[in-house]
């Protein structure tokens, strides 16, 4: 069984780093990094830079076992008090800051593809509120005039699986009119909503295919331009 990791693994690193004189790949096997990140933040070359966590002051390590790691560097740090495993409580979903900006038109797509989910399944899939959901439903947000429906899977605002529940529980609560007859049997309806999340898997995959031949015709153009910059120079150096 794998040891566990410390709460927060880049932190604890660079605390263990400015602190103690264990080897980088005894600080790497006990945060479950890989030594080129402890290296780099030792040469303060990490992209990020992180405030020092002390994983003794947390119980993770004492100074008795930091104090055998760096008299021997081939010893493996033993976790002491593994973190306790954070459960989410109930309330909004947290979204990323980068994130948050595509919330309304991940709202616009449900609500466009999706009329049965209601305001409490967007509320809890995507993490929003009813005011917001009611103001893009009535075209009076702020920002209407940018908003693009656009697939939540695809902007990473919830997961294909929650999406495919909230899905289909709307279609188990949508109610039959007075002197409707349901003639679709069951195994129809589960044919549906098969159907429905091989459309929304295709749009993905062509969400995925138009971002990834985007980025071809860019590299392409980048190749082209340095070819003509190129011949520029060795035409340049004929003349010359």
């Amino acid at each position: 069984m794998a040891q566990p990791t410390p709460l927060m693994p880049h932190a604890t690193a660079s605390w263990l780093v400015d602190n103690t004189s264990l080897s980088f790949s005894q600080i790497a096997e006990f945060c479950g990094l890989h030594i080129l990140e402890v290296q780099a933040m030792a040469d303060d070359l990490a992209s990020s830079k992180y405030t020092g966590r002390d994983p003794v002051h947390s119980g993770e390590l004492t100074h008795a076992e930091i104090e055998r790691g760096q008299a021997d560097p081939d010893y493996s740090l033993k976790m002491q008090k593994a973190p306790v495993d954070v459960s989410r409580t109930k309330g909004p979903r947290y979204t990323p800051v980068s994130k948050r900006q595509d919330k309304p038109d991940g709202i616009a797509w449900i609500i466009r593809s999706h009329p049965e989910i209601s305001d409490a399944q967007i509320g809890k899939l995507i993490g929003t509120t009813r005011n917001t959901i009611n103001a893009i439903r009535d075209r009076s947000h702020w920002n209407i005039a940018n908003i693009q429906p656009k697939d939540p899977v695809t902007l990473g605002l919830c997961s294909q699986r929650e999406l495919d529940a909230a899905v289909a529980k709307a279609a188990k609560n949508i109610p039959v009119t007075e002197g409707e007859e349901v003639e679709a049997p069951v195994v129809d309806q589960r044919d549906d909503k098969e159907k429905l999340i091989e459309e929304l898997r295709r749009e993905r995959a062509e969400a995925a295919k138009a971002a990834s031949q985007a980025a071809q015709e860019a590299e392409a153009e980048a190749w082209l331009e340095a070819k003509r910059a190129a011949e520029a120079d060795e035409g340049a150096s004929s003349q010359g």
